[in-house]
């Protein structure tokens, strides 16, 4: 396993979820909700900047590797699933929302690992959708998060706003990674039998 500073920042936001979590289980006369809420938004916008700086470093540094392109979307999809949970758990997101991201999320998942044991990764390579809907979600999921009021706007506004625009574009993501992969699954649906 290489060990590098972008690989460190990946690993830093995996062991920042159990912080996440634990904010939200911490008694509220030791931390008040609002306080609570700001440093989980805090925290996940952190994540968030170290998502994108990790794979700027490494494409700059040259230091990419194959566990680091398994290990990030890994760390990004933790994240993001452990907020969404939070958030249903404090009623802030709804199940259908949340079910259709965390579902499609493990089902492109899924389908990019097939992918690439048969040889066709291309096929399912990030498209702007997903770069669309993850942005959607990285804003959302802090607003949410935050659940207050930031220079005179609602977050919680601006939140179930983007969240169901991260929704919509999760299905129109999803539709097309399953499109660009269908005549592969087909032809390979075809040789099993």
């Amino acid at each position: 396993m290489p060990l590098n500073f972008p690989i460190v920042l990946t690993w830093l936001r995996i062991a920042m979820i159990p912080l996440l979590v634990a904010l939200f289980y911490v008694p509220h006369d030791w931390l008040p909700p609002t306080s609570r809420d700001t440093i989980a938004a805090l925290a996940f916008i952190f994540a968030a900047l170290t998502d994108w700086f990790d794979g700027w470093l490494a494409r700059r540094w040259n230091q990419t590797s194959s566990f680091g392109a398994f290990l990030d979307p890994v760390a990004d999809k933790l994240m993001v699933c452990t907020a969404l949970l939070i958030l249903l758990d404090l009623n802030r997101v709804d199940a259908v929302i949340a079910l259709i991201i965390i579902g499609r999320e493990i089902t492109i998942s899924a389908l990019r690992e097939w992918m690439a044991k048969i040889g066709a990764s291309g096929s399912v390579a990030v498209h702007w959708l997903g770069k669309f809907k993850t942005g959607a979600q990285m804003v959302a999921i802090p607003c949410l998060l935050y659940w207050q009021e930031l220079f005179g706007v609602s977050s919680v506004w601006v939140g179930h706003v983007l969240i169901v625009v991260a929704a919509i574009l999760t299905i129109w993501s999803m539709c097309y990674y399953l499109r660009r992969a269908w005549p592969q699954i087909r032809d390979r649906a075809g040789r099993d039998v």
